[in-house]
């Protein structure tokens, strides 16, 4: 009688109108219940198990926030947006009907689902590995959420699972454009100089096919005229072809350990368009003076060209030749030796201004992973930039300051990379910090090039990397923009690449616009936002599938590391809310260490992320940058996650058993929940 009756229900929305409402986004646990966490800083609350079976974690949602013995809880009323769209999952059989289970760390429910029309229901087995649109929310149906199978990516027990897996779940290509021809060169009204006579050389890899920059310098009375040629695949490629608007659809040659997936045909990418040495190809080519002091003269010239590769140089052997005197197997040319010393003088005079008067890079190594033919991991190798290095990496910056400069002059647009440095948003935060450390800079100076090249400065002069790290999350992240603008992180006014067409589509968009202006003909229009906005986020989507696919062959890689207790150095990356990130130096894994595999007693021991330190009953024990010995606890092949501990521990600290260890979890499953998907921002690299 009551349960129909229409006034008891309205009273029951009228009392639900009158409770306050909060919006927010939904934290799970690994263990059934979460917490609605709105966008005031700290302020959460409670979701009961029963309630979290209607939402899932990351949904933004608005929630009735009810006192129930004097705590607050949130009971979900409406989705805002849904977390799951588009995700990777692995199937489930239940009873005969398919199901699927999100690939996260703590989505163990699994779903309703079907395929698409189209798909097979039987080719669909136990574990393997699908793609799913979560087609309806437990939010707005009472019959819970359901999802559509929209792609089968590989089977449970594939070896290469990790690169189909992370290659699909970022929407990424598994091959090469499947775009053959008869390529010729295009009509393009374009003269091109005889430079096939000149000893250009390239300097690469050992293994790499795709060279798409060659370097010849002289020696001048104050300095040195370089010319960097770059290989030219507009030479081949019309605009508005099948292959052009598939490039732009990759937007970049996607680079991952043991394969990359290249953006143009590879005929075109490894063969045509390649400089291979004793070759004749066809080039867009920049001339450039530098001084004797390293400074570049203004009014580069660029111009077309045919050349010829005169020496396949390797980045290794040449390194070795130029810091040790000799390298084994290799005896170039009386020419190619006369032009390895221009360059190297030329690039180190240059290396020595940018260092004055605008930034250089953070000396970090790149780790390489060895594999063998099954896909295994054998060896992990760190490799520095050394000389050779440095002579391309010199080039190109110069070369890709050469053509911001131009562009912005004329005609005042193109594809050009830009960083604007500080936040201003976040900008009270760095005086504050600065004023704290007594640095001589902290008014809004800071937000102009020339201010924010001095506090670059004088982090890279500090005793610790303690400051810059902190700094660095006052920064905003770089962008692809079609307006002219500072690149804060290199220190430059304008940088536009435009010297790895082959691999990048807004160098080729660049390469189309500098040819134009060379031949004097129509220049292409300018790129709208939505182009610019999607090569951004392409090359974001790139750096996460090498971020996550490595994160899962460090997992494989280092579990025998977990039994041995191998001991290793570590750099502290950041300090979360419940323990440290680190990044071990020989390999390059990140770990998390629970606080409480440090110390048990978190009254004890405070893991601040403010400021960047952990604190020992109220004294510094660890700070962003410090380096720390560790052991690892457990390789987590199925969150990609590695565990370790400090090998020095407070004389508190509890042995790390089982138990101990499970509960950690539990703080790591936190921290992959909060944990944003770039950390810092990243200057670009040439």
């Amino acid at each position: 009688m009551f349960q129909d009756n229409p006034l008891l229900a309205q009273l029951k929305q009228q009392l639900r109108d009158n409770l306050p409402k909060k919006e927010g986004v939904v934290r799970a646990s690994d263990r059934g219940f979460g917490f609605l966490e709105t966008d005031h800083r700290g302020e959460s609350y409670f979701i009961a198990p029963q309630q979290m079976k209607r939402v899932m974690h990351g949904d933004r949602i608005i929630a009735v926030i009810r006192a129930e013995n004097g705590k607050e809880q949130a009971e979900p009323e409406s989705l805002v947006t849904p977390f799951l769209t588009r995700f990777v999952a692995r199937i489930k059989v239940i009873k005969d009907r398919l199901f699927v289970v999100p690939d996260h760390p703590v989505m163990k429910d699994a779903i309703k689902a079907r395929p698409m029309k189209g798909l097979d229901e039987k080719q669909f087995k136990e574990g393997d590995w699908v793609i799913a649109n979560l087609k309806r929310h437990g939010m707005s149906d009472a019959s819970g959420h359901f999802a559509e199978i929209t792609e089968y990516v590989t089977h449970n027990n594939d070896p290469e699972a990790p690169w189909w897996v992370v290659l699909r779940r970022h929407d990424l290509p598994r091959c090469a454009p499947d775009i053959e021809q008869e390529w010729q060169l295009r009509e393009e009204g374009l003269t091109r100089e005889d430079l096939t006579a000149l000893p250009f050389v390239t300097i690469d890899g050992e293994s790499t096919r795709d060279m798409d920059d060659a370097l010849y310098v002289e020696k001048t009375a104050d300095g040195w005229k370089m010319l960097v040629a770059i290989a030219d695949p507009t030479a081949y490629i019309e605009p508005g072809s099948a292959l052009d608007l598939e490039a732009a659809k990759r937007a970049f040659t996607v680079y991952l350990p043991g394969r990359n997936i290249p953006m143009i045909p590879r005929h075109l990418s490894d063969e045509l368009c390649s400089l291979h040495e004793g070759e004749e190809r066809p080039a867009l080519c920049c001339e450039m003076l530098i001084t004797a002091a390293g400074e570049l003269l203004p009014e580069p010239r660029f111009f077309a060209a045919n050349i010829r590769s005169q020496g396949r140089l390797i980045y290794d052997q040449l390194s070795d030749w130029l810091e040790n005197g000799s390298a084994e197997g290799f005896d170039p040319a009386p020419v190619i030796v006369e032009q390895i010393e221009l360059l190297h003088a030329a690039t180190t005079a240059r290396q020595t201004w940018r260092k004055e008067h605008a930034i250089l890079f953070k000396d970090r190594p790149d780790y390489d992973f060895e594999l063998n033919e099954a896909g295994e991991v054998v060896a992990i190798h760190a490799s520095f930039r050394r000389s050779a290095n440095k002579i391309v990496e010199e080039s190109m910056i110069a070369a890709n300051q050469c053509a911001g400069d131009f562009l912005a002059a004329q005609p005042g647009y193109g594809i050009f990379n830009v960083h604007a440095g500080l936040d201003v948003e976040k900008f009270k935060g760095v005086q504050e910090l600065l004023q704290l450390h007594e640095a001589p800079l902290t008014d809004e100076t800071l937000l102009t090039l020339p201010g924010f090249c001095q506090l670059r400065h004088w982090l890279d002069a500090q005793p610790t990397s303690y400051l810059d790290n902190r700094i660095r999350r006052f920064q905003t992240y770089s962008l692809m923009s079609a307006e002219p603008g500072p690149h804060f992180g290199l220190g430059l006014s304008h940088y536009a690449t435009w010297t790895s067409p082959i691999r990048k589509y807004g160098d080729m968009i660049n390469h189309r616009i500098l040819k134009a202006i060379i031949s004097q003909q129509e220049v292409p229009v300018r790129a709208d936002a939505a182009l610019t906005d999607a090569l951004s986020l392409s090359r974001r989507s790139n750096r996460m599938a090498e971020r996550d696919i490595g994160d899962w062959l460090y997992a494989r890689f280092l579990l025998p590391a977990v039994a041995s207790q191998q001991v290793f150095d570590a750099e502290i990356m950041d300090v979360m809310r419940s323990g440290l990130k680190v990044r071990l130096l020989e390999n390059g894994a990140v770990c998390f260490i629970p606080g409480s595999l440090i110390l048990k007693d978190r009254k004890r021991f405070v893991c601040n992320h403010d400021e960047g330190r952990a604190y020992l009953d109220g004294e510094i024990h660890y700070e962003l940058g410090q380096t720390i010995q560790v052991k690892l606890q457990d390789a987590i092949e199925a969150t990609r996650t590695l565990v370790a501990i400090p090998t020095e521990l407070p004389s508190a600290a509890a042995p790390v058993t089982k138990e101990v260890l499970a509960e950690s979890e539990h703080e790591l499953m936190d921290e992959l929940l909060t944990e944003p998907e770039e950390t810092a921002p990243e200057e670009d690299e040439a």
